[in-house]
C-alpha cells in the first residue's frame, strides 16, 4: 500500500475523540515530519476529508469534512450483517451439530431470516421466512428485550398473549420480569416456548453503534438438555454473537447492560 496513503489515514485517525486540531498539533500526534503534514493536509482538504477553519491570520485549524461522513454512510449501507453472519453460523453449526438460526425484528415480529440445520434425526425444523410473535421464543424475546424501552412499552400494553405452547408465558407481567432477565444475562432461553419439545438460546448481535439489530440462537430437542450442555451452548453462541457484531463494526464492550 502507498506510504503516502498510510500517512494520511494516519492524520485523520489523530481525530478520534477531538473535534480540531493545528497543524502543529497534528505534527505532534501524528509523529510526522512538519513538510510531509502539510502536504498531506493540503491533499485532504482539497478532496473534502479535511476542512480548514481560519480563526485569524494566526490561528488555522482543521476538523474532519462531511466527505467522511458521506463515505461512511455507503460503508454501512453496503454491510450486509446476513452475508457477514452466515461464516460463524457455520462455525457454530459445524461445532454443535445443532439448528443455527438468525432472527430479526420486522414490525412488531420476529423472522427468521436464515437457518443450518442439524444431522441430527430428531431435530426442529424452521422455515426461512417464519415469523414469531416477540413475547414467544429465544431470539423473539431478546430482540424484544433491547427495543427501545418507550417502543416495547407500548407494544406489551397493546398485545394480547396467545399461549402457542404449554410453556408460552402467560401474563405480561411475567413478561416484562423476563425481558429485565434478559437485558441483565445478555443472552435468552427458551424452553417450549413456541416450538413444542425444544430449547432456544440466544445472544444479541449489534451493529457499529451498539444497538441490537439481530439474534444468533440455537435449538436442540428437550431430551438432549443438560445444564452442562446449556453452558457449553451458551458459551459458543455468546463467542457467535460477538464474532458478528466485531465484524459489523461494533467495537464496545459485550458485557450485558
Amino acid at each position: 500500500m502507498s506510504q503516502s496513503l498510510l500517512k494520511a489515514v494516519k492524520l485523520l485517525e489523530c481525530f478520534k475523540g477531538i473535534r480540531e486540531l493545528s497543524l502543529m498539533e497534528l505534527v505532534d500526534q501524528s509523529r510526522l515530519p512538519k513538510t510531509t503534514v502539510f502536504r498531506l493536509v493540503s491533499s485532504l482538504e482539497e478532496a473534502g476529508l479535511l476542512v480548514k477553519e481560519k480563526r485569524s491570520s494566526h490561528e488555522v485549524r482543521y476538523r474532519l469534512g462531511l466527505k467522511l461522513l458521506e463515505l461512511g454512510n455507503l460503508v454501512v449501507e453496503q454491510l450486509d450483517y446476513r452475508n457477514i453472519a452466515i461464516p460463524h453460523m457455520s462455525e457454530l453449526n459445524r461445532e454443535l451439530n445443532e439448528l443455527v438460526f438468525l432472527t430479526v425484528m420486522e414490525g412488531e415480529e420476529a423472522v427468521y431470516v436464515e437457518k443450518m440445520d442439524s444431522s441430527k434425526p430428531v431435530r426442529l425444523i424452521i422455515k426461512t421466512g417464519r415469523r414469531s410473535p416477540l413475547y414467544a421464543g429465544s431470539a423473539p424475546k431478546l430482540l424484544l428485550a433491547h427495543m427501545n424501552p418507550f417502543w416495547r412499552q407500548q407494544y406489551i400494553e397493546k398485545i394480547e398473549i396467545r399461549k402457542l405452547n404449554e410453556n408460552t408465558i402467560g401474563s405480561k407481567e411475567l413478561l416484562q420480569e423476563e425481558l429485565r432477565g434478559i437485558r441483565e444475562s445478555g443472552y435468552s432461553i427458551s424452553r417450549s416456548e413456541h416450538f413444542k419439545d425444544t430449547m432456544g438460546f440466544s445472544c444479541p448481535i449489534r451493529d457499529y453503534q451498539g444497538d441490537v439489530i439481530a439474534a444468533v440462537g440455537v435449538s436442540i430437542p428437550v431430551t438432549e438438555y443438560s445444564p452442562d450442555r446449556e453452558t457449553f451452548i451458551l458459551e459458543k453462541a455468546k463467542q457467535t454473537a460477538e464474532g458478528i457484531s466485531r465484524d459489523l463494526g461494533y467495537t464496545g464492550s459485550m458485557v450485558p447492560e
